[in-house]
């Protein structure tokens, strides 16, 4: 079985080399928490390189920054990096690095990432210029009905309730493992077997659980010890992982051999295929569970269907340089490509601080109001891309924006259909979105030249809590992406064998043709902000890419309050406030971080010196290394 579908793939353009433009100052408030921020985070002996930790094994020394040349792996995770670097350093191509890193973050995040799961992953071909997607979004069931997120006493939405999150109606199709294979086809040069090896060792001899670890089971501990599949692994003894204890996963190490025997055909088919339905519709609880837990509809047939799409990417191009990103069922690539162009109109480079980040906010509303009303997964819905993309569409959004005073919020979509010469023609507003907020992200570039920007997910932390017995990996919630109330105009309403519409955004921004930027997050819809942000950081306000990074964030979802951290609100909660922007504090239900997004990039010099970058302290900090380190 190839669980493997390819569509048109297009070159970049090119464009004249004009470089960066750099502003002389940064804003003082932002300089001071960002610096700091990295300060503490960098903080040690000369290993800031990156490459030191990981020739001498201290795989909990984390650094965020790393400079040099011959190849850069960036992840949220030490361990995961390390096991990237390694790839590059025997010879392989940053494909063959970023599948070996993904499936050690199986290991490591598997509340966030994992073959449970589903993302999106972007290659740039240094030999002939191509960039192009795989789309591994995870697809409803064939069975699966419009109100399967209706409770059937009320016949009102579940909302983000555990009924919702905690079930089998909430599986998808996973796409994680055919992507990987998927991508070593196309342009790896190890096997899967191999790319595999590191991560299965991984899982036998374990990981040193660290507070992130810990915590986030404990925010999980009351759904995964609904399912004693769930509860033997992450919850041994009735309590989460002691921090500095060693995790092991040897059912996860299993699984990886099986599939590095027989490829994924045996994820697709055969037993293991048997036991994810199994345990999606007939889902196994422990009795003590107040938890109801609805089984799902995900079948044989749904799982031997399952092809990962090789497909064009969006592309739109700001000032000197092309941004490319994710295309539909993803509306990452079109919405931070919309908000780019808005912003484009203006000059973000001459404005104040707190006026920059007025009109971030503005754009980013604009632009998330079309994503409500348009975007889902072209394979089923009509997705006016090119115009979303163009120009002209938005300079009519971009004359909405008041340079000094916020729009209500929410402001409505732009009338796709309207006369180009139009201002602020719009269409009804747009539905809630229903997207959760976990999530993890990679960077890699390789001595070639070659750049793969990855961003893979189970959903909400956790997933659905549902541990495929013997198996070791959790079960995607993906599902709930789709709108919860069934609406016939609604382009991410539930139809069978449908990816729901997603907002991983894996960027590649390239000028004259040539990679100059990778970047990505996890973060749920907040993922688009923190994209934008960083780069309009970067392209427009001339940060390091280290500090555009690192931040703090806002985002602006068109939603009548803003959610900041609580740096950003300490920094410009009260000017932005005397435009009327209402500015409320980061935080989700389901996790205890009051964090947005934890990105994760590489920043390639004309003379080939790379500047990888990971959070420095969000989700617990990333790790950024280089097989070639420089003093910096």
């Amino acid at each position: 079985m190839d669980h493997r579908r390819s569509a048109p793939r297009t070159r970049p353009g090119t464009r004249r080399r004009t470089g960066p433009r750099l502003v002389a100052a940064v804003a003082a408030a932002t300089l001071a928490a960002t610096t700091a921020v990295a300060t503490t985070a960098s903080a040690g002996p000369p290993s800031s390189s990156g490459a030191e930790s990981a020739r001498h094994g201290r795989w909990d020394d984390k650094v965020p920054t790393a400079v040099g040349y011959g190849g850069a792996v960036a992840t949220v995770d030490a361990e995961a990096s390390r096991v990237g670097l390694d790839v590059l350093r025997r010879g392989g191509n940053a494909v063959d690095a970023a599948v070996a890193a993904a499936a050690a973050l199986g290991v490591t995040e598997p509340y966030s990432a994992g073959i449970g799961g589903g993302g999106f992953f972007l290659h740039y071909d240094a030999a002939t210029g191509e960039v192009s997607t795989i789309d591994g979004r995870e697809t409803a069931p064939l069975a699966m009905p419009r109100d399967a997120f209706l409770d059937p006493a009320t016949g009102a939405p579940y909302r983000f309730t555990p009924e919702l999150v905690t079930s089998g109606v909430s599986v998808g199709t996973p796409g994680t493992a055919a992507t990987w294979e998927t991508a070593l086809d196309e342009w790896g040069t190890w096997s899967l077997a191999r790319a595999l090896r590191p991560a299965t060792t991984l899982a036998q001899r374990g990981f040193v659980v660290d507070a992130t670890f810990r915590q986030q089971t404990l925010d999980n501990a009351a759904r995964f010890a609904a399912f004693p599949a769930t509860a033997d692994l992450f919850l041994p003894g009735g309590d989460a992982p002691q921090v500095g204890s060693r995790f092991r996963n040897p059912d996860l190490a299993r699984t990886y051999a099986l599939l590095a025997k027989r490829g994924t055909d045996a994820f697709y088919t055969g037993p293991l295929a048997a036991e994810m339905v199994s345990a999606v519709q007939e889902p196994v609880t422990d009795p003590a569970t107040t938890l109801p837990v609805p089984p799902g509809y995900l079948a044989l047939e749904d799982l031997a269907a399952y092809e990962a799409r090789v497909q064009a990417p969006t592309v739109s191009d700001y000032r000197e340089y092309d941004v490319y990103g994710m295309a539909p069922p993803s509306s990452g690539g079109s919405t931070v490509g919309e908000a780019l162009n808005i912003l484009e109109t203006f000059d973000l480079a001459s404005m104040s601080d707190v006026d920059y980040l007025h009109h971030y906010l503005e754009a980013s509303a604009l632009a998330f109001a079309d994503r409500g009303a348009y975007l889902g997964d072209a394979a089923f819905v009509d997705v006016p891309l090119d115009t979303l993309l163009s120009d002209d569409f938005a300079a009519e959004r971009a004359c909405l924006v008041d340079p000094t005073a916020a729009a209500a919020k929410p402001v409505p979509p732009g009338d796709v259909d309207a006369d180009d010469s139009a201002c602020g023609e719009t269409i009804a507003p747009e539905r809630d979105d229903t997207e959760n907020v976990s999530t993890t992200n990679l960077t890699v570039v390789d001595r070639w030249g070659n750049v793969v920007e990855y961003t893979l997910t189970i959903e909400q932390t956790g997933g659905s809590g549902m541990v495929v017995p013997g198996r070791g990996f959790l079960l995607n919630n993906e599902l709930t992406d789709f709108s919860l109330v069934w609406d016939a105009e609604d382009p991410n309403r539930i139809e069978p064998g449908k990816r729901p519409r997603s907002s991983m955004a894996p960027t590649l921004v390239t000028r004259d043709g040539d990679p100059v930027l990778a970047l990505g997050s996890p973060g749920g819809s907040t993922i688009i902000t923190t994209v934008l942000q960083t780069l309009t950081n970067h392209l427009d306000r001339g940060m390091p890419i280290d500090l555009a990074l690192a931040a703090p964030r806002a985002t602006q979802r068109n939603t009548a309050n803003v959610i900041a951290e609580p740096e950003f609100i300490a920094a410009y909660g009260p000017a932005l406030e005397t435009y009327g922007h209402t500015l409320v504090a980061s935080g989700d239900q389901f996790t205890s971080a009051a964090e947005i997004g934890a990105a994760t990039a590489v920043q390639i010099s004309d003379d080939g010196l790379l500047t990888a970058v990971s959070e420095p302290r969000r989700r617990g900090g990333g790790a950024a290394m280089v097989l070639r380190p420089v003093r910096h």
